[in-house]
């Protein structure tokens, strides 16, 4: 791709700057939360995997499926889409075997446990805490990576696409830095660094936008984009139902977790609705 006008292309890399570092916004939102909130903070989490597990099914897994079915047509695309979504599981899983015992949440089974946990061990619970926001950004850090490299192509097509899609991305991105910030800032007390965890998962975006751009558009496919939004979505949803959701009940009881659950697939779905009608 020949870059035409200068000002376009230092316009597109704008728009992918702010729709990554949106993620800040979310981030500033777990300073209003005190460390000790634990209700706050399982509203939270539960609104965190509902953003992720409504945007994997509703949106990466359906741009996996249909980048495979351009090329393989309908059938093989959707078995290839669930090859590389199982993929982002069996990556995640083997990350999950691979962390210690010593921290590492899921050891944990029973209500008494959790309980004992909740009451004696504060610095278990901090470690998994951690391990949380820390595995979160990298799920979002991938996600991000081709996201921005799309806005950033879309925008080089016009700024009349290119705002509209920056702009829903950096809405889903702001949810995306609570998912990030919310655990570790409850985990260490430390805003600073709760903050740039989450602006470096979203700093995944220009940096995906420029490497993309120079590196990886002559290759860049429908194939190389099914499997990466496949894998991506596999691991968003391993991290849902794994790390975030048992630790959003942890910290708070059914009813906390459903309303955060309800409140993000609600707040994701009606900015993707406003995307549409904006585009």
């Amino acid at each position: 791709m020949e870059i035409a006008d200068t000002t376009l292309f230092y316009s597109a890399f704008f728009l992918t700057l702010l729709a990554g570092l949106s993620t800040g916004i979310g981030a500033t939102l777990a300073f209003f939360s005190h460390t000790n909130n634990h209700k706050f903070l399982s509203v939270g989490m539960g609104f965190s995997a509902g953003v992720m597990i409504y945007v994997s099914f509703g949106e990466i897994l359906i741009k996996a499926q249909n980048n495979f079915s351009t090329i393989y047509g309908e059938i093989q695309g959707e078995a290839l889409t669930l090859l590389a979504f199982f993929g982002g599981f069996a990556l995640s899983a083997l990350i999950d075997y691979l962390v210690p015992d010593d921290v590492n949440p899921h050891e944990l089974k029973s209500d008494t446990e959790l309980k004992e946990l909740q009451q004696y061990d504060n610095r278990f619970q901090k470690q998994a805490l951690k391990r949380t926001g820390i595995f979160t950004a990298l799920a979002i850090g991938i996600h991000n990576f081709p996201e921005g490299f799309a806005t950033f192509v879309s925008a080089l097509d016009g700024l009349m696409l290119g705002i509209p899609i920056a702009l829903a991305i950096a809405i889903h991105n702001i949810p995306e830095g609570m998912a990030v910030s919310l655990p570790i800032y409850h985990a260490t007390g430390d805003k600073k660094k709760a903050f740039y965890y989450a602006l470096f998962s979203g700093i995944a975006e220009p940096v995906g936008a420029l490497l993309g751009f120079f590196l990886l558009l002559p290759l860049m496919g429908d194939i190389t984009l099914g499997v990466t939004f496949g894998i991506v979505a596999g691991i968003m949803i391993y991290i849902s139902f794994d790390e975030l959701l048992p630790a959003a009940r942890l910290y708070g009881n059914a009813h906390t977790t459903i309303i955060g659950i309800a409140l993000g697939m609600g707040v994701i779905s009606f900015s993707l609705l406003l995307f549409k009608v904006i585009l």
